[in-house]
C-alpha cells in the first residue's frame, strides 16, 4: 500500500492566500446580500454591519485554517466520504463559534433585547450558512484545481509534442547535411556533430522542468548554426542583444527554437536568395520582448505552409507559464514575417 503522505491531495487548498482571501471575500458578500435583502428591517446600521461583518470574517478564517489543517488527512479518503466530512467539519465548527459568541454577548449584555436572535436560531442559522457557503467554495476550487490541472497537462503534451517533432524531421535534414560534408569538408562536419549533440542534449536530455532564456538562447544558436551549415549564405542571422536582459528567467522548454525553425523552414528556405533571420531581445522593468523577423512568402503566394499550430502551441504554454499578462502577436509586416512575444517579468 501507499503511503497516505505521498498521495497528492485531491482537496481543495485553502492554505493559499489567495484561497484564504477568497473565502473571506465570500463571507464578506454573503453579509452584504443579508444586509441588501428587502426583509423589511431598518435597523442594519453601520454599527451592526461592522460586527456582523466581523463575525462573518472570523468564521471564514476559523473554517479555511480547519480546512487547511485537515486536508492531507481528509484527502485519504473517498472523494464524497472526504467532501461530506469536510463540510461537516465546517458547519460544527461554525455552530461551535455561533454558540460561544451568542454565550459571551448576552452575558455581557444580560438580558437579551428583541433584536439578538435566540441561541438555537443563531446557532443553526450560522451553521447553515457556514455549511452552504463552504460546499459551494470547496466544489469551485475543486473545479478550478481540475481546470489547471488540465491545462497544465495539456501543456507539457504540447512541448512533448514539438520535442517528439524535433527528433526525426531535424536529426535526418542534419544527418544528411553532415554526411554530404564528411569527404568536402570534415572540421566542418565534425563542427556540426558537435553542435548537434549539444542541441540534443540540451533539447532533450534535460529532462522535464523549466528552462531559463540563457538556456533558450543557446539552443537557438546551435540550431541556427546547423541550418547555416545546410543553407549556406541563403541564412544570415543577426542577434541584437540590449542588455540587461534576465537571463535567469525560468520559461518553459523549446520556445524560442520553434519560432526560428518556423522563420527557416516556412521563410528562409523557400526563398530563391534566402535572406536574414533577425532576433531581437529587449527587457524594460515590466516585462521581456522577444521579436523573430524573417522574409517570407505572402499568405496569397504559392507554397506557404502556415506555421500555426507551433504558434498556438507556444502561446497556450505561455499563457500556463505567465498568466494572461504573456502575449504573442504575429503576422505580416513590411515585406517580413514577425513574431513578438512579451513576458511579464515576475
Amino acid at each position: 500500500m501507499s503511503d497516505p503522505r505521498l498521495v497528492e491531495p485531491w482537496l481543495p487548498d485553502l492554505c493559499r492566500l489567495p484561497r484564504m482571501g477568497a473565502m473571506l471575500g465570500i463571507a464578506e458578500l454573503a453579509v452584504v446580500v443579508i444586509a441588501l435583502a428587502p426583509d423589511g428591517e431598518k435597523d442594519w446600521e453601520f454599527g451592526r454591519f461592522l460586527s456582523t461583518s466581523g463575525y462573518a470574517l472570523w468564521l471564514a478564517l476559523a473554517v479555511s485554517v480547519l480546512l487547511c489543517v485537515s486536508r492531507r488527512p481528509l484527502s485519504t479518503l473517498p472523494q464524497r466520504t472526504g467532501a461530506l466530512l469536510a463540510v461537516g467539519l465546517a458547519t460544527l465548527a461554525a455552530g461551535i463559534a455561533a454558540a460561544i459568541v451568542h454565550s459571551l454577548f448576552a452575558a455581557a449584555l444580560g438580558d437579551v433585547n428583541d433584536s439578538w436572535p435566540g441561541l438555537w436560531r443563531f446557532v443553526s442559522g450560522s451553521a447553515a450558512i457556514v455549511m452552504l457557503i463552504t460546499a459551494l467554495a470547496l466544489r469551485y476550487f475543486y473545479v478550478i484545481d481540475g481546470w489547471e490541472a488540465q491545462v497544465g497537462a495539456n501543456a507539457r503534451a504540447e512541448a512533448d509534442a514539438l520535442q517528439a517533432r524535433i527528433r526525426p524531421h531535424f536529426l535526418f535534414n542534419s544527418m544528411n547535411m553532415i554526411a554530404s560534408l564528411l569527404r568536402s569538408d570534415p572540421a566542418v562536419a565534425e563542427r556540426a556533430v558537435l553542435d548537434l549533440s549539444d542541441l540534443f542534449r540540451a533539447a532533450l536530455g534535460a529532462g522535464e522542468g523549466n528552462s531559463t532564456l540563457a538556456e533558450e538562447l543557446e539552443l537557438s544558436e546551435r540550431y541556427l548554426a546547423i541550418e547555416q551549415l545546410r543553407l549556406g549564405d541563403r541564412l544570415q542571422v543577426a542577434w541584437r542583444k540590449t542588455e540587461p536582459l534576465p537571463w535567469s528567467l525560468p520559461m518553459p522548454r523549446l520556445v524560442l527554437q520553434p519560432l526560428l525553425e518556423n522563420a527557416v523552414l516556412h521563410g528562409i528556405s523557400r526563398l530563391p536568395k534566402g535572406g536574414t533571420v533577425a532576433i531581437d531581445l529587449a527587457a524594460d522593468d515590466a516585462a521581456l520582448t522577444i521579436m523573430v523577423r524573417n522574409p517570407a512568402l505572402q499568405p496569397d503566394e504559392p507554397g506557404l505552409h502556415g506555421a500555426g499550430h507551433a504558434q498556438r502551441s507556444i502561446g497556450h504554454r505561455l499563457a500556463y507559464a505567465f498568466g494572461p499578462r504573456a502575449r504573442m502577436a504575429a503576422g505580416w509586416q513590411d515585406g517580413e514575417y514577425r513574431c513578438e512575444l512579451t513576458l511579464p517579468l515576475r
